[in-house]
């Protein structure tokens, strides 16, 4: 995969929904959400379900989340292997395919990934998908 000419980016859906981030009209705004809620469509210029985690994973981690009072959403990520089990997700066929679309619009125009986590506040799995995207185009 050639090297990426434009920057790949991330934010969430309250930073755009206030104002707190401003893509140019140029951009690309893709939601990486299974279920898009709370108008973040009117924000995007597309949303890929495929790059967002799969269902079986979310539903385990709402079910830690939701299990145990002190349990953490980051805590509850680590038990449930989050991390690896999104990277494993990624490399099947269909995520493939949307993260190639995805590189090959970066080749004219800047590309931000969008869901509904603060990741000052949280992990999410946006950051993982733009680190792999990023590993692809040989940037990182």
């Amino acid at each position: 995969m050639p090297t990426a000419t434009h920057e790949l980016r991330d934010t969430y859906h309250a930073a755009l929904q206030h104002g707190h981030v401003d893509p140019d009209d140029e951009d690309l705004v893709v939601g990486v959400v299974r279920r898009p809620v709370y108008g973040i469509e009117n924000y995007l210029d597309r949303n890929v379900p495929a790059l967002a985690p799969p269902d079986d994973l979310l539903n385990e981690f709402e079910r830690v989340v939701e299990s145990a009072d002190e349990t953490t959403h980051d805590e509850a990520w680590a038990e449930v292997e989050f991390d690896e089990r999104y990277r494993d997700h990624l490399r099947d066929p269909e995520p493939r395919r949307a993260m190639d679309d995805l590189l090959a619009e970066l080749e004219s125009r800047d590309v931000w990934l969008v869901c509904y986590e603060n990741t000052d506040q949280k992990r999410c799995h946006r950051t993982i998908l733009k680190t792999v995207l990023e590993e692809r185009t040989g940037e990182v």
